[in-house]
């Protein structure tokens, strides 16, 4: 829709001024006051309408941006002083649009976002228009805070805050292998795989230095699954004997992981870690960390 050109718009409401002259000499707590400005503000409603309009498309409600729209006018025309000699379109037309600029600043975020963000994001996208057009491509972080004479780091702040501008949904189709899906199905999830990793090279130095019946009997306890009693039976030896190797072998891997940790703090190896390791346990973490530093040895 083509924009009205603004001196033909200031002729369409050269009575406003009339209006608001009448309106000046009316007792202001007479119902006579009353009736007269709301003439005045349903002369000026589609110059509102007129303002919301230009904002559309921009996702909010055309609807509740007439309304916003609107509701500068009346601002507008509650605050207007026809005593200054200055035209009622130059004041109403920057209200209602600051109106509506301040709805799209306060509401339209899909994040909260700190205000002074908020403002810093209409200074970088009116940069980065200008900036465009003169580079004839997008400007980096550096050439924005230059061209605003602000602080880089501050700029690259306003640039991911304005990412929190607009979401998107995790339900919106999009095209993958010549099919429509769901964005959720190409979404990564966390790879449990990782911490198996990290246990297994975490454990696996440590049973290769373990004596050759010690590393057997783990074994068998942790990948094997078989009880100490079954573990005596096959090896020679008496439950207790067992038991006690077990006992002395967890304790060797526990030590030495902490020692590792306090001799190099980047390791990846935890106190919580190395206690569970330090368990006899079938069910615990020890356990399964056994069974896959074993399970990587017997491979």
């Amino acid at each position: 829709m083509t924009s009205q050109p603004a001196a033909e718009r200031e002729s369409e409401y050269s009575d406003v001024l009339v209006m608001f002259r009448h309106l000046a000499t009316l007792d202001s707590e007479s119902a006579a006051y009353q009736r007269q400005r709301d003439a005045i503000i349903a002369r000026c409603l589609p110059l509102a309408d007129h303002i919301a309009r230009r904002f559309a498309n921009r996702g909010e409600p055309l609807e509740d941006l007439v309304q916003v729209a609107r509701v500068g006018l009346v601002q507008a025309v509650k605050r207007f002083d026809v005593e200054t000699g200055s035209d009622f379109l130059s004041f109403a037309v920057p209200t209602m649009m600051g109106e509506v600029r301040r709805y799209f600043r306060d509401h339209s975020w899909s994040l909260k976002v700190p205000r002074r963000l908020k403002d810093l994001t209409l200074q970088l996208n009116r940069g980065r228009a200008e900036l465009s057009q003169t580079l004839g491509r997008a400007p980096t972080a550096t050439e924005l805070a230059e061209h605003l004479g602000m602080d880089r780091q501050e700029v690259v702040d306003g640039l991911i805050a304005s990412s929190a501008y607009a979401t998107q949904s995790t339900d919106v189709p999009v095209r993958a292998d010549d099919e429509q899906r769901p964005l959720s199905e190409r979404l990564g999830s966390v790879d449990v795989n990782i911490d198996r990793v990290l246990d297994v090279e975490t454990v696996r130095p440590l049973l290769a230095a373990l004596p050759e019946r010690e590393r057997t009997i783990l074994l068998l306890r942790f990948f094997e699954n078989m009880t100490q009693s079954q573990i005596a039976e096959q090896i020679g030896v008496s439950q207790m004997h067992v038991s006690r190797i077990l006992s002395r072998a967890i304790a060797g891997i526990r030590q030495r992981m902490e020692d590792a940790e306090a001799a190099s703090p980047t390791l990846p190896i935890s106190p919580r870690r190395a206690a569970m390791v330090s368990r006899d346990l079938p069910r615990t973490g020890a356990a399964e960390k056994a069974r896959r530093g074993l399970r990587s040895q017997a491979s």
